[in-house]
Order: structure tokens, then sequence, then C-alpha cells
């Protein structure tokens, strides 16, 4: 694999707890920031996929009234034969 080093200023307080779960799982820095930003790639990514997505919807018109959707919630609680 190959890699590219990239540079960034964090907080005091953030590179200190990143120290101490360094230590503690004895693991390097840098081996935790990769895992770090793994995850948020591809958090990001989902977030952006389902974005996309709600906004195809919208433009299907595949979406619910305000209305409907504040009664649905109001009824939550309450047993599905009462409704």
């Amino acid at each position: 694999m190959n890699t590219r080093a990239v540079t960034a200023h964090i907080p005091i307080e953030l590179a200190e707890a990143l120290d101490k779960i360094a230590m503690r799982i004895d693991r390097p820095k840098g081996w935790i920031i990769k895992q770090a930003l793994t995850v948020w790639v591809e958090l990001e990514e989902e977030r952006r996929r389902l974005t996309l997505e709600g906004l195809a919807d919208v433009e299907a018109n595949r979406v619910v009234e305000h209305a409907t959707l504040k009664t649905w919630v109001a009824n939550l609680d309450k047993p599905v034969d009462s409704l």
C-alpha cells in the first residue's frame, strides 16, 4: 500500500488524549489516527450517499407531508389496535 504523510495541528488536549490511548493500548499514535480517519471517512461517505438518496426521493416526490408525520409521531406510544 502506498502512503502519504499528512500533517495536522490539533488541540493540546486532543494530543494528550491520543498519547494516553497509544500508551494504554500499546499502539503507535499513527496507527490510532489511521484507524480514526478510516472510520470518519467511511461515515462521511455514507452520510453523503444518504443525503443524495434523500434528495433523489424529494425530486421523485417520494415525501411525507409534515402533518402526516406529526400525527404518526403523536401516536407512537399508542397500541396499534387503538388506531
